[in-house]
C-alpha cells in the first residue's frame, strides 16, 4: 500500500472529489507531484493527447480532507504560477517572431518591387538593383535577428521563471503540511 492511498478500516464509505487537468506533456510530472501536496491522488492512467502534446491527469481526493478550503486556495495559487511560467516561456519567442516576420515581409516587398522594376518596359535595372539589395538583406537577417532576440529575452525572463518555481515549491510545502 502506498503512503498516498486513503484507507479506512471496516466498511466506512469514502467519498471523493474528482479533478481532470489537461497539462503540457513535459510538465505532467511536476503537476502530479504538486497536486499530491494538495491531497490529490492519481485516479487511473494518465492519458496522452497526440495533438498539442497535452496530457490529461485524472485525480481524486477525500471529500472530507482537513483544511480543504486552504488547500484549494494553495492549489489555485500553484495553477496561477504555472500559467505565469507558461506565459513567460511563450514571451521568449513572441517578440522575436513578430520582428523577424516583419523584416522578412519587408524584404519580400522590396524584392517584389525589384522584380516589377526589371520586368518593366523598358527595364529599370538601377531601380531593380536598389530594391533588390534591401530585399535580399530582408531575407537574410531575420533568422540571426530571431536568435539574438530570443537569447536576450531568455536572459531577461529566466530569473523570473526561477523565482516562480521557488514560489511553487513554497506553495507545495505549505500544502504538504496541511494535507498530511
Amino acid at each position: 500500500m502506498s503512503p498516498h492511498e486513503i484507507t479506512r478500516g471496516g466498511k466506512d464509505y469514502i467519498g471523493y472529489d474528482y479533478k481532470t487537468a489537461a497539462v503540457e506533456g513535459g510538465k505532467a510530472s511536476l503537476y502530479l507531484d504538486a497536486y499530491e501536496n494538495f491531497g490529490w491522488m492519481p485516479d487511473g492512467a494518465v492519458q496522452e493527447r497526440p495533438l498539442g502534446g497535452t496530457v490529461v491527469l485524472k485525480l481524486k481526493r477525500d471529500r472530507k480532507i482537513l483544511n480543504k478550503a486552504e488547500l484549494t486556495r494553495l492549489q489555485q495559487h500553484f495553477e496561477a504560477c504555472m500559467d505565469e511560467i507558461a506565459a513567460l516561456e511563450h514571451s521568449k519567442t513572441q517578440r522575436a517572431t513578430a520582428v523577424s516576420l516583419a523584416i522578412g515581409l519587408g524584404g519580400t516587398a522590396f524584392l517584389a518591387g525589384s522584380v516589377f522594376a526589371v520586368t518593366n518596359e523598358p527595364p529599370l535595372v538601377l531601380l531593380c538593383a536598389l530594391l533588390g539589395i534591401p530585399g535580399l538583406i530582408g531575407w537574410a537577417v531575420p533568422y540571426s535577428l530571431f536568435k539574438l532576440l530570443v537569447g536576450k529575452r531568455t536572459a531577461e525572463v529566466s530569473p523570473l521563471i526561477e523565482a516562480k518555481y521557488d514560489e511553487i515549491h513554497e506553495i507545495c510545502a505549505k500544502g504538504k503540511a496541511l494535507a498530511h
